[in-house]
């Protein structure tokens, strides 16, 4: 077992984790009605979630999904991303960003990010496009919106789609506006660390007809019983099977929690602002960290708290830094390692040197707790922590 620093005292006896989800008594009720009602699997309560995510969003239709991956799955799937075409991403993100381009024959290909932001750089997404472009998923990386409006102009100038993974940033705002209605498909995930969680669960958002119909059949085995799409004449109960999808369906109680923690997003949004500017304000005194840059144009609610440490400011390297931290009792986790750097992309022919911005950030990054119901005793006692091993072992 690892010793705290300073004598092997930590800075408090409980633990602290990274991320943790807010269930309170109005959720459980909401959860229970649906339990006791003739609907469990895909019912009115979807379409209630689906109708709530429209009304905060400005988006024009949602379809409710299992998770955040099969999301992007279904917006790739619906872009029509097939065998030959590429598709650009970040490579600081969750392995699903890309496994999404795989999963529909296409190629996913890594644009580096901005050494300040940390999110996709449109730079670099530039400098990427070739013939075989189909598409960008540009992910809001802790749950800052990417540059929105930079990214469109891109993708109309080259005739390309595109994906906004907002898996973190389910209440942020781009100039004013809420993520969700922006891109031709918003992804979101309500993982139970997120902002929202329905458990497992997500959601794509578009304001394109087309798009939605192939994501309600792509959800749903591709079946369905609309008479305009029938071969037969229909009767009561009547389906068709016309395109191969999956059972990708969220259930009904899953849909009843995530509308009751949607009422209560702009509550969970302004503590986690509280937080942070709490944070940021600690961190930025510290020479030895860096924190992330925020651009004017994004109001973010954030998912994730990262520091950056400046390695050349300190004796031991992040690693050193992770498990001392973690020894005084605070749950911490890398937020993330570069996706071309898993054995499966390697096996793939991707090679380490792809995104020099990226690979320099996972060297010297630690994501620390940031949740709704962290208390302010708590963020104090993570500051800290912090405080505490960064003076133990600057230079």
């Amino acid at each position: 077992m690892l010793l705290a620093i300073n004598g092997g005292k930590p800075t408090r006896s409980d633990f602290i984790p990274y991320g943790k989800q807010y269930i309170d008594d109005q959720d459980i009720k909401s959860v229970n009605e649906v339990l006791q009602s003739p609907y469990l699997t895909t019912g009115p309560k979807v379409d209630e979630f689906e109708k709530k995510l429209c009304e905060l969003t400005g988006a024009k239709y949602a379809v409710a999904i299992s998770n955040g991956t099969t999301a992007l799955h279904a917006s790739c799937y619906a872009a029509g991303i097939t065998k030959g075409d590429e598709v650009i991403t970040t490579p600081i993100t969750f392995a699903a960003s890309a496994n999404c381009v795989l999963y529909c024959g296409g190629t996913p290909v890594f644009a580096d990010i901005d050494p300040e932001t940390w999110n996709i750089d449109p730079e670099k997404i530039e400098e990427k496009i070739t013939a075989k472009t189909k598409a960008i998923i540009a992910v809001d990386f802790t749950g800052q919106a990417v540059q929105i409006n930079e990214i469109k102009e891109i993708c109309k100038k080259h005739n390309l789609v595109f994906i906004e993974d907002a898996a973190h940033s389910i209440g942020t705002k781009y100039n004013g506006i809420p993520v969700g209605a922006h891109a031709d498909f918003t992804t979101f995930s309500f993982h139970p660390v997120k902002t929202i969680t329905c458990g497992e669960g997500g959601a794509v958002l578009t304001n394109n007809e087309e798009y939605y119909n192939k994501m309600l059949l792509f959800r749903s085995h591709g079946i369905t019983r609309d008479e305009k799409l029938l071969t037969h004449t229909p009767f009561n109960g009547y389906n068709e099977q016309i395109e191969l999808g999956y059972n990708f369906r969220m259930t009904d109680f899953q849909a009843a929690l995530g509308t009751s923690q949607l009422r209560k997003l702009n509550q969970f949004s302004n503590r986690r602002k509280e937080i942070v500017s709490k944070y940021n304000e600690a961190f930025s005194k510290i020479p030895e960290i860096t924190i992330q840059k925020e651009i004017k144009e994004s109001d973010t609610t954030r998912h994730l708290y990262i520091i950056r440490l400046k390695s050349d400011k300190l004796k031991v390297g992040r690693d050193e830094i992770y498990k001392a931290l973690n020894a005084e009792n605070v749950g911490l986790q890398v937020h993330y390692l570069p996706v071309y750097f898993h054995p499966y992309y390697q096996e793939l022919g991707y090679k380490k040197g792809l995104c020099p911005n990226a690979e320099a950030l996972y060297e010297e990054i630690i994501t620390i707790p940031l949740y709704y119901s962290l208390s302010d005793e708590d963020v104090y006692s993570v500051i800290e922590a912090v405080n505490k091993v960064i003076d133990y072992y600057r230079k």
